[in-house]
C-alpha cells in the first residue's frame, strides 16, 4: 500500500508539473519576437536558467558553457528502458534535418541519476545517439540544481532494487538560446520534423545560424 502511494504521488506530481510548465513557458507569448514560431515560450520566462554539471571529459561547466547556439537540453538516465531512448532519438534526427537546412543546433542530454551515471557512462550514452550530443551528469546536489531551473521531475523507484532501479521524470525538451534563455519545448508526442521546423523558426527569429 504505501508504495501504491508514493506511485500515485509521484504521477500526481507529475501531472501539476506539466500543466505548471505549460503556463509558465507560455505566459506573455504574444507579442514578443518569437510569436510567429508558436508553441512555445517566450524569452524570460520562468523555465531555465544557470547550472553547473560535469561533462563526459570530467570538466566541470556551465549553462554559458553548453548553450553558446541552439540548444535542445533533455533530462533523463541511461538505464531508462523505453523513454529517454525514444526522445534522445528523436532530438538527434531533429538536429540533423536542422543541419541539412544549415542550421546548427547542439543535443544535450542532461543526467539525473547521478548515482549510476558517471561521466564517462554518460558521454558514451550520448555520443551513441548523436556525435555531437552532449552528455551531462554531476553530483546530486548540482542535478537537484540543474532540475530545478529547469522545472523538471525526477523520483527514485521506492524500495528498488539497489542496482537496477528505475527512476519517474518528466520528458519535456527544451530549447534554449543563448541570450534568450529557454523558448521553446517540445513534448513526447512531437515529431522530429515538428521539432526541427519549430526550432527553425526560433533560430532565424533570434538570428542564429
Amino acid at each position: 500500500m504505501d508504495r501504491k502511494l508514493i506511485a500515485i504521488g509521484g504521477a500526481l506530481s507529475l501531472a501539476v508539473l506539466i500543466a505548471g510548465t505549460g503556463i509558465a513557458i507560455m505566459a506573455g507569448r504574444q507579442g514578443d519576437q518569437f510569436a510567429e514560431c508558436g508553441g512555445g515560450a517566450v524569452a524570460g520566462s520562468a523555465i531555465g536558467g544557470p547550472f553547473e554539471l560535469v561533462n563526459a571529459a570530467g570538466q566541470t561547466v556551465t549553462d554559458a558553457d553548453i548553450i553558446t547556439g541552439p540548444t535542445i537540453l533533455y533530462f533523463g538516465y541511461t538505464f531508462c528502458p523505453d523513454v529517454c531512448p525514444l526522445d534522445n532519438a528523436r532530438n538527434a534526427l531533429a538536429v540533423d534535418i536542422l543541419e541539412e537546412n544549415g542550421i546548427d543546433v547542439t543535443p544535450v542530454f542532461i543526467s539525473i541519476d547521478p548515482d549510476r551515471d558517471t561521466p564517462e557512462v554518460v558521454g558514451d550514452y550520448a555520443y551513441n545517439f548523436h556525435d555531437r550530443m552532449i552528455g551531462l551528469t554531476g553530483s546530486p546536489e548540482q542535478v537537484a540544481a540543474a532540475s530545478r531551473a529547469y522545472k523538471t521531475y525526477y523520483q527514485k523507484e521506492a524500495d528498488g532494487d539497489p542496482e537496477y532501479y528505475l527512476v519517474s521524470h518528466s520528458t519535456f525538451s527544451y530549447l534554449a538560446l543563448p541570450g534568450y534563455g529557454v523558448v521553446d519545448f517540445f513534448k513526447r508526442e512531437d515529431s522530429a520534423e515538428a521539432v526541427a521546423e519549430r526550432t527553425a523558426c526560433f533560430a532565424a527569429a533570434a538570428g542564429a545560424s
